[in-house]
C-alpha cells in the first residue's frame, strides 16, 4: 500500500500543475452620455471675441457666449475630427484656461474620462447664456506644433478657438465671430466680414462654415485679384517678397481658368488663396471649400525660376473646392467634429486632386510641362521602388492619418505612407489612358471631371459619393469593366506600381546618370542606385532591401568619410560613378552617436535618377492631357 501511494504521489507530481488563483478583475462599466449630433437647429446665435494681439508670445485670447438650449446637463465639444487632416487632430492640448459661467456665476466642469475633447457640465435652471473664457496657447517653437502666429503674421483657425454644444449638427449651429488683430495689420478669409479699426466683425453663419473659414492676417499684405470671384491673398514676413511679376500673376489666372474650365462650375460665391510666405510662421496646404491656406518659403516670387516643383500647392488646393470639398466620399462626410471620419475613398478625394493639381500647372503654364514631366517620373519611381506594394495594398494607406498622425516614418518604403495620394495620381492616369483608347480618342478624363464635379455656381454644401458612383459614372462614360480595375489597384497588393497609364498615354519610365531636375537642391538623391537619400541634416531615407539597406545603414547614421576621404555629396556621387567601372566596393565611414563604424557597398550599377521618355510618335495621350483647354 505504501509503494502505491507513493507511486499516486508521483503522479501527482509529474500532472500538469495548478495555477496560482490570480486577481482578476471585471472591466469598469462606461455609459456614453455625450449626445448624438441630431439634424436640427439649435436655438440662438454663439458669439466668439477673439483677441489676436498677444503676438509675441502667440496666445489667442477667446471670450465665447453660447445660448441655452435647455437646463440641466450639457456636453460642450472641442473639434477632433478636422476636415482635410483626414485624422483626430484638434490641438486640445492647447486649450487653456478654460471658465464657465451663467448669470456670474462660475459653472464646474468636467472632462470626459474617455472623450477628452468633451466638457460635461450642469446648466443652473433659469440660466440664458453661458459665458466661456479660455485661451489657445499656440505653438512658440515648432516641436510643440506648427506655429500659427509670429510678430509678422498668424493663421487662425476658429476650429482652435472656440467649442460647440454636443448633440446637433454643426451646420445647424449659428455662429458670429469677430476678432482683434494688432493695429496696421490686414485680415483675409473666405468668410465675408467688416472691420472697425483693428476689429474685424464676421458675417454670421454656421459653425461648419465658420471653422471651413479660416484666416491670414497680418503685417504685410498684398492682394491680387485673379478673376471676378477667385483672390489671391499674399502674406510675407517682409514687403519686398510681395513683389510678384505680371507674367507671374498671369499664370496664376490662368490657373484658374483651367480649373473652372475642366470642372464645368465654381462651387464658391468668392475664393481667396491665402499664401502665406515665411519661414517663421509654420508651412501649411489645407483646403477648404471657399479658401485655402497655402504657406511657402521665402523667394516664391523673389527666385520664381529656383523651385518650379514649390508651386504645385495651389493647383492641388484648388482642386480640392471640387474634389473633396464639394464632392466628398460618404464616409468622409461627418455631421460633428467628434463623429469619426473613414477615408476609404481618399484615393479618389486626395489621388484625384493630386491628378488635376499637376495637369492644371502644365496647362496655365504656372509649371512648365517639362517639369511636370520630372515630377511625374519621381512620383512613379518613388512608388515602383516601395517593396511594401508587396504586403500593403494602396487602399489600406487611408487609414495612416489615423495610424500614424502624420509623424515621421523611419521605413517608408517598407511601411508605405498616404500613398492614396501619389497612387491615387497613377490610378486616375490609367483612367484617363483607358478612356482614350476604348473611345477612339472621343473621351478622357475631363469628361469624368465634369459628369462628377460640375454642379450649382455658389453651392458651397457637399455632395457625397461612394465607390458605386465612382464606377456607374465612369460606365456612362465609356464602358468597361471599372470595377475590377479599381478594386484591383486600390485593395490588391503588387509588385509594380500601376504605371500602364503613363505607357498607354505614350510614355515610359527610365533611369539615367542625368539628375531629375525634380529634386531638391539640398539633396544627395542616390534613392535609385545606393537606395538612400541625404539631405542638410544627414541621412533622410534608406529603401528597403537596397544596397545601403544591406550594408546595414539606417537613418539614425551619418556618413563621415567615403573611401578614405572627408564626406561631401559630390564626393559619394563620384564613388558611385567610379565603382560602375570597378570591382571594389564603395567604403564609408558612419558615425552613430559616439561611435564609428566603416561599412562596404557592393554596388557597380552607377548614378541611376528617373525621368520620363516619349515612346509615341505624334502628339500622345499625355501630351493632350496636358494642354491648356
Amino acid at each position: 500500500m505504501l509503494r502505491a501511494l507513493s507511486v499516486a504521489a508521483l503522479l501527482l507530481a509529474t500532472a500538469a500543475p495548478v495555477s496560482a488563483q490570480n486577481s482578476a478583475p471585471q472591466p469598469a462599466p462606461f455609459v456614453d452620455t455625450i449626445p448624438e449630433a441630431r439634424d436640427i437647429a439649435y436655438p440662438g446665435t454663439m458669439l466668439l471675441d477673439v483677441d489676436a494681439t498677444d503676438t509675441q508670445r502667440g496666445i489667442f485670447r477667446v471670450r465665447q457666449t453660447i445660448p441655452v438650449a435647455k437646463s440641466g446637463h450639457m456636453v460642450l465639444l472641442y473639434p477632433k475630427w478636422l476636415q482635410g487632416k483626414h485624422g483626430p487632430r484638434g490641438e486640445i492640448e492647447k486649450l487653456t484656461g478654460l471658465q464657465i459661467s451663467a448669470g456670474g456665476k462660475r459653472i464646474q466642469w468636467k472632462r470626459d474620462p474617455v472623450d477628452v475633447f468633451a466638457f460635461h457640465i450642469d446648466v443652473p435652471n433659469g440660466a440664458k447664456k453661458l459665458d466661456l473664457e479660455f485661451q489657445f496657447a499656440s505653438a512658440t517653437v515648432s516641436n510643440q506644433g506648427r506655429v500659427v502666429m509670429t510678430p509678422a503674421m498668424m493663421s487662425l483657425q476658429f476650429n482652435s478657438m472656440s467649442l460647440y454644444p454636443a448633440g446637433y449638427f454643426v451646420r445647424r449651429i449659428p455662429v458670429q465671430a469677430k476678432v482683434k488683430y494688432p493695429e496696421g495689420w490686414s485680415a483675409a478669409s473666405g468668410l465675408p466680414s467688416k472691420a472697425v479699426g483693428s476689429t474685424v466683425t464676421y458675417e454670421k453663419t454656421n459653425y461648419e462654415v465658420l471653422v471651413d473659414s479660416p484666416v491670414l492676417a497680418g503685417r504685410y499684405y498684398r492682394p491680387f485679384e485673379l478673376s471676378p470671384r477667385v483672390t489671391l491673398d499674399v502674406f510675407a514676413d517682409s514687403p519686398e517678397e510681395l513683389e510678384a511679376k505680371p507674367e507671374q500673376i498671369e499664370a496664376h489666372k490662368r490657373l484658374v481658368d483651367q480649373a473652372v474650365k475642366a470642372m464645368g462650375s465654381q462651387q464658391y460665391d468668392h475664393y481667396h488663396f491665402l499664401l502665406s510666405i515665411s519661414d517663421e510662421l509654420g508651412g501649411i496646404g489645407l483646403e477648404h471649400h471657399r479658401s485655402s491656406e497655402n504657406g511657402v518659403s521665402p523667394g516664391y516670387f523673389l527666385k520664381w525660376d529656383e523651385n518650379p516643383t514649390g508651386r504645385n500647392l495651389l493647383p492641388h488646393e484648388f482642386t480640392h473646392s471640387w474634389d473633396g470639398k464639394y464632392r466628398r466620399g460618404a464616409d468622409l462626410w461627418a455631421p460633428d467634429y467628434r463623429t469619426p471620419t473613414r477615408g476609404s475613398l481618399l484615393w479618389v478625394y486626395e489621388g484625384q486632386t493630386q491628378f488635376w493639381g499637376y495637369v492644371f500647372q502644365a496647362r496655365s503654364g504656372l509649371v512648365s510641362k517639362a517639369d511636370t514631366l520630372e515630377s511625374y517620373a519621381g512620383i512613379m519611381a518613388s512608388l515602383d521602388n516601395r517593396k511594401a506594394r508587396e504586403w500593403r495594398p494602396m487602399g489600406d494607406t487611408t487609414n495612416d492619418p489615423v495610424i500614424s498622425a502624420r509623424a515621421p516614418k523611419g521605413w517608408v518604403s517598407w511601411q508605405r505612407s498616404e500613398d492614396y495620394y501619389n497612387e491615387g495620381l497613377l490610378i486616375w492616369m490609367e483612367v484617363d489612358s483607358i478612356l482614350r483608347e476604348q473611345s477612339k480618342g472621343t473621351k478622357s478624363i475631363d469628361d469624368f471631371a465634369r459628369a462628377f464635379f460640375q454642379g450649382r455656381d455658389g453651392d458651397y454644401g457637399e455632395v457625397t459619393y461612394t465607390f458605386d458612383d465612382v464606377v456607374r459614372t465612369l460606365n456612362a462614360i465609356q464602358p468597361y469593366d471599372w470595377r475590377a480595375l479599381l478594386d484591383q489597384r486600390v485593395n490588391q497588393v503588387s509588385q509594380r506600381a500601376p504605371l500602364a497609364g503613363f505607357e498607354r498615354n505614350g510614355y515610359k519610365l527610365v533611369y539615367t546618370e542625368e539628375p531629375n531636375k525634380a529634386s531638391g537642391k539640398t539633396t544627395v538623391d542616390l534613392a535609385y542606385s545606393l537606395g538612400l537619400t541625404i539631405g542638410a541634416k544627414g541621412i533622410t531615407s534608406v529603401a528597403w532591401d537596397s544596397p545601403a539597406f544591406e550594408a546595414g545603414i539606417d537613418l539614425g547614421d551619418e556618413i563621415v568619410a567615403v573611401n578614405g576621404r572627408a564626406y561631401s555629396g559630390d564626393r559619394l556621387k563620384a564613388a558611385v560613378k567610379d565603382a560602375k567601372s570597378g570591382k571594389e566596393p564603395i567604403k564609408l565611414l558612419l558615425k552613430s552617436g559616439d561611435r564609428f563604424r566603416e561599412v562596404a557597398i557592393d554596388y557597380h550599377g552607377g548614378l541611376r535618377y528617373p525621368h520620363l521618355v516619349k515612346t509615341a510618335p505624334g502628339e500622345a495621350g499625355l501630351d493632350k492631357l496636358l494642354q491648356p483647354r
